[in-house]
């Protein structure tokens, strides 16, 4: 239940933290990683504090915007692992990353009105290898959640892989649940179990 819990939290921050395509972007171009964080939160928090949309346009506008700019493949390959993803055939492969992109997507899309009011702090992002991590806090008046976004230069643009809340990675955590899982039942009972709607 607690890994549950930080997944809905980290999806949270990631619908409000992820944006934009078009950028040019090199490995260790930190700055740019950060700028396209910042870029993208005003453009969310516009969304998000726009009192002339109703919930549904809201949902469907951040959608729009934010879907592109995870890659779901890699994150649904890592939430599986080495143990699972080679394994699998093309056919499962896909069906598992569909699944996967609608569950982050419920996810995120059912809290997305929790957060409007919040202040996103920078720290300096850091190189790692041929990615980029950048470090940021949302404080609100009664809470500062640590979040770490984890990118990759990928056609002139970033893409999103993994984000940690508190220490708490979305890949991991998933990784958890679905080994869990998978020691216990088949893959296609995993697939029946994702296929159940997300609870708020």
């Amino acid at each position: 239940m607690r890994a549950k819990k930080w997944i809905k939290t980290a999806l949270v921050c990631t619908a409000i933290g992820l944006l934009f395509l078009g950028q040019i972007v090199t490995a260790h171009d930190k700055g740019a990683a950060e700028a396209f964080l910042k870029y993208n939160l005003d453009a969310v928090f516009t969304v998000l504090q726009n009192k002339d949309l109703d919930e549904d346009t809201k949902c469907d506008q951040i959608e729009e915007i934010v879907t592109p700019m995870f890659d779901f493949r890699r994150m649904a390959k890592l939430s599986l692992g080495r143990k699972y993803w080679p394994d699998l055939s093309r056919e499962d492969k896909k069906t598992f990353t569909k699944l996967f992109l609608e569950r982050l997507r419920q996810s995120y899309l059912n809290k997305l009105t929790d957060y409007t009011d919040e202040e996103i702090i920078y720290d300096s992002p850091v190189a790692v290898k041929k990615k980029v991590h950048v470090p940021t806090h949302l404080v609100s008046k009664s809470s500062k959640i640590s979040m770490l976004y984890k990118l990759y230069p990928s056609n002139n643009t970033w893409k999103i892989y993994d984000i940690e809340i508190q220490g708490v990675s979305i890949i991991r955590s998933y990784r958890a649940q679905f080994n869990e899982i998978l020691q216990k039942n088949t893959f296609d009972e995993l697939l029946r179990k994702m296929q159940k709607p997300v609870s708020n």
